[in-house]
């Protein structure tokens, strides 16, 4: 078992610490801009997602975008509580963001798991856990932290029940692999709604890790021309949505007969994975999953990802 492998199944003890660790924003009425960079931007797309479904109005931004251009995501940008994510909490771009919008007006909430980085010391609000010491350049609970703790920050109920579920969804995963994904060379994830940058992570997961060529999408834009990459070189993996299940699975459905192997989370495949948590919740429980599937895939192909190539643990721009 290598570090990566070991600090994916090792997580669950740091989310039972962050339960509970942060109350909901009492800022309700200002519009929420997630800001990260990376795995942190997909994260922030999915959490904003989360927050317009609980009426908390919300976008999410990549953070050199927010720092050269906000006024092209919202006109208003100084009057927003701008959330920051970042695992070391010095990415440049993500604090560089926080630090202008401060100075315009904007109130900032840092997320991350670094409590003396230079995001904790430039924010109005510090909401941060403690990570596994061992997890290396590939992000792995750290993402899944950062998920939980904004969950909260924006009035989720995030239940202890979310340990045993996410913890049996990657043992379930972890018994097919790598065998379901045996000869796949093109992977795509699928995923709608406050799943779509869950999806987008799963890929960049994977991406990183093994080296394959990933992509990913709303499930049912993936018929508008992506769809003609399909053959039996191609592993789906759907991330099905408790309101669109049925559109999702006959997407399956075509995907199956096109020659793609599916790993069904929630609905149906060639491999089926139930989750048993409701669409709020689901994206923080497929995460150690999405994250022992990239590790899989990269063993399969006898890559190191405790040093994965071009990739370093924090990225600083001079």
């Amino acid at each position: 078992m290598n570090t990566t492998e070991k600090v994916i199944f090792e997580q669950f003890p740091y989310w039972e610490k962050a339960i509970g660790s942060n109350a909901a924003s009492g800022k309700v009425d200002d519009l929420l801009v997630f800001v990260g960079c990376g795995t942190s931007f997909n994260l922030a797309l999915s959490l904003a997602a989360y927050a317009n479904s609980l009426k908390r109005k919300a976008i999410a931004v990549p953070g050199a975008e927010w720092l050269n251009r906000p006024s092209c995501f919202w006109p208003e940008w100084r009057k927003t509580h701008v959330v920051a994510l970042s695992r070391s909490g010095e990415t440049t771009e993500t604090v560089a963001a926080a630090k202008a919008s401060r100075a315009a007006g904007a109130f900032v909430t840092a997320v991350t798991v670094e409590p003396e980085s230079a995001l904790a010391k430039n924010c109005d609000q510090l909401i941060c856990s403690p990570t596994h010491p061992e997890e290396g350049i590939v992000m792995t609970v750290s993402a899944s932290l950062m998920v939980l703790l904004s969950l909260q920050l924006i009035g989720q109920i995030v239940p202890t029940s979310v340990v045993a579920s996410a913890r049996q969804l990657a043992n379930a995963l972890d018994d097919a692999l790598p065998d379901i994904i045996k000869d796949r060379s093109h992977f795509v994830f699928l995923g709608g709604g406050p799943l779509f940058g869950v999806a987008l992570e799963g890929a960049l997961k994977l991406m990183e890790m093994s080296q394959l060529m990933t992509q990913a999408f709303h499930p049912l834009e993936y018929r508008h021309g992506p769809i003609s990459l399909v053959d039996e070189k191609t592993a789906a993996i759907m991330l099905y949505s408790s309101d669109q299940r049925q559109a999702e699975a006959k997407l399956v459905g075509e995907l199956r007969e096109k020659g793609a192997v599916v790993i069904g989370f929630g609905g149906p495949g060639d491999l089926e994975l139930p989750v048993d948590v409701d669409l709020s919740l689901a994206g923080l429980v497929v995460l150690p999953a999405l994250q022992i599937l990239g590790e899989r895939a990269a063993q399969s192909r006898q890559i190191d990802t405790v040093s994965p190539r071009h990739l370093t643990k924090v990225v600083t721009l001079v």
